[in-house]
């Protein structure tokens, strides 16, 4: 039997985003960029690291609030934003477990299946969750999400002492 080698789709690494104090395992280098955004009434300054590989796109977004009573409106607004961009619906509920999170009532991880600006059918999972007055969002988007790697991907979210 001939045997070939071949390059890993996905390629696991940590990333820890300056000023952020989350450590996510991410499979591909992502890129980086951060830009002004209104969230729970206020400016905040959003910062986003995403990437794709496998067919899906991996990222991390994180702003500070500011103001500890507006977290959970923030989180929520997080949550309904990735239905409302995909112009799609919450289809599941799913599990949330996030190392050194603040508990928060507003801090989910849900799937949402919808489409794409070209019409293209697409499932996203989505986890927000907050530190303090640091509110995240991390997402998994593609055609099809493969259990394993959403689980890694997922799974390896924890905020940092």
């Amino acid at each position: 039997m001939l045997l070939t080698g071949c390059a890993p789709t996905l390629d696991w690494r940590e990333l820890r985003p300056e000023g952020s104090g989350l450590a996510v395992l991410m499979p591909c280098k992502p890129d980086s960029q951060a830009r002004p955004v209104s969230l729970a009434s206020t400016q905040v300054r959003m910062q986003l690291h995403a990437c794709s590989a496998g067919g899906v796109t991996w990222g991390v977004a994180f702003a500070d609030i500011g103001d500890p009573a507006r977290v959970g409106a923030a989180l929520e607004e997080l949550r309904a934003s990735a239905a409302r961009n995909l112009g799609g619906a919450e289809t599941a509920a799913l599990p949330l477990q996030i190392p050194g999170a603040t508990p928060n009532p507003a801090s989910r991880r849900v799937q949402v299946s919808g489409r794409m600006p070209d019409g293209r059918a697409v499932v996203e999972q989505t986890a927000v969750f907050a530190k303090g007055t640091r509110v995240f969002q991390a997402v998994a988007l593609g055609t099809k999400l493969e259990p394993e790697a959403v689980a890694t991907f997922f799974g390896g979210l924890r905020l940092l002492p």
